[in-house]
């Protein structure tokens, strides 16, 4: 089933969009306007926001019973849920004019997902509903693009009510993860082919944004994608080198749940990121959590889920 069929077959209301971003990708997004138990009355409803990890896509949010998913949670408790998709997974692998056959397409990393898809995302949510501001979680490089888009672009970090962060991750110095680990061993066999295996395996991205992804484990620094040479980088940034990105510069309200089982989001990473956030209004530490428990643990609604409600509730 697609992420429309999965959501209707539990009897919840399913709304599906296509987003046009400023360089030309088409995002398939999804709503879940209202709960089971709930009339599609015409009052506004606070708009909660979920964006995706990696090699993930919206079905994160619905993959398991309704009373284990965070999407219909939110829905039930009387949110307007909407979930993203980032350019090059399964639901978001359209462009206005490049082929998916073309290298051109594949030119990304998570820097134009925070740049463009986000934005262009945010603003089309914000027309459909009507609603200025709305509430943001993430999960893993959810999370890292909205450090990104928030501290570069503060006119979207003024509609953010409160960022919860899910297994955050900015620098992957310490990450033991085997994926990380054999993809930088193999780094320098990364050739065209494996944007087709990374385009249908599990969810899609390109190679280009796991090579950004193995800079930053190389290199320790939370930075853009280095184009490899001083040329490229001063026709992207008008510099030598590629720019560094300085989460300090977010001012958002932000909640950050993390796990010592991790082994993307590694809590000696994580140490390092909570002194950065300049608005950190809760952490909470999770003993036995690795990176996928944050969406699919059997006990994630207790540990997680129901707190973001009732954080939102608290703001409302």
């Amino acid at each position: 089933m697609n992420i429309s069929e999965i959501i209707t077959y539990w009897g919840y209301p399913s709304e599906d969009y296509e987003v046009m971003t400023e360089d030309g990708y088409i995002l398939g997004i999804y709503r879940i306007p209202y709960g089971k138990n709930h009339t599609n009355n015409s009052d506004p409803k606070p708009v909660v926001f979920l964006q995706h990890g990696l090699l993930t896509s919206a079905s994160s949010w619905i993959s398991n019973l309704p009373n284990n998913s965070l999407g219909f949670l939110l829905a039930d408790a009387g949110y307007d849920v909407w979930m993203g998709n980032s350019r090059g997974n399964t639901w978001s692998r359209r462009h206005a004019f490049l082929s998916t056959d073309s290298d051109k397409y594949w030119a990304f990393s998570f820097d134009e997902m925070a740049i463009y898809d986000l934005p262009a995302t945010i603003d089309f949510i914000g027309r459909k509903t009507g609603q200025e501001k709305m509430y943001y979680v993430g999960h893993s490089q959810g999370t890292t693009i909205a450090f990104i888009a928030f501290s570069t672009l503060p006119r979207l970090a003024q509609r953010i009510k409160i960022f919860f962060a899910l297994a955050p991750v900015i620098t992957i110095r310490n990450t033991t993860s085997p994926l990380i680990k054999t993809a930088y061993a193999l780094r320098t066999l990364l050739m065209s082919r494996l944007d087709v295996y990374l385009s249908q395996n599990p969810a899609g991205t390109s190679v280009q944004n796991m090579l950004h992804w193995l800079q930053d484990y190389a290199t320790g620094d939370f930075k853009a994608f280095d184009w490899g040479n001083q040329d490229l980088n001063i026709m992207h940034f008008y510099q030598s080198t590629p720019p560094a990105y300085n989460v300090s510069e977010m001012q958002v309200a932000t909640a950050v749940w993390s796990g010592t089982q991790d082994l993307l989001s590694d809590p000696d990473d994580i140490k390092e990121l909570l002194p950065k956030i300049t608005n950190l209004i809760y952490h909470k530490i999770i003993p036995s959590y690795n990176h996928l428990d944050f969406i699919w643990a059997m006990d994630v609604p207790w540990e997680i889920f129901y707190e973001i409600i009732i954080m939102i509730k608290k703001t409302l």
